[in-house]
């Protein structure tokens, strides 16, 4: 049973190297890609919350590069970050009185 086991985990590995190298992938792909379920990756497509091109009208593909750009925005910042913002701002402000 290990050895399927192991198996298995490299040929997921080799199917995220071949993803990788695509520039468009296809509705499958990307589910894979981002983890996202099927379900709720065709609900973002439908409510126009992820982006994609549809250029036949039927079959759904992505841009790699796009998704990359959607599955990193709206980032939170570091404690660290947050820390020295705060300290600028209090710095400004105790400069402008």
């Amino acid at each position: 049973m290990e050895i399927f086991e192991r198996f298995d985990e490299r040929l997921r590995n080799i199917e995220s190297l071949l993803l990788s190298q695509k520039s468009v992938l296809n509705f499958d792909e990307v589910a894979v890609y981002t983890g996202l379920s099927k379900s709720y990756l065709y609900k973002l497509t439908s409510t126009g919350g992820i982006p994609c091109f549809k250029p036949q009208g039927k079959h759904i593909y992505f841009s790699k590069q796009e998704i990359d750009d959607w599955l990193l925005q709206n980032r939170k910042a570091t404690n660290d970050e947050i820390e020295d913002q705060a300290a600028t701002f209090v710095t400004l402000k105790n400069g402008t009185r």
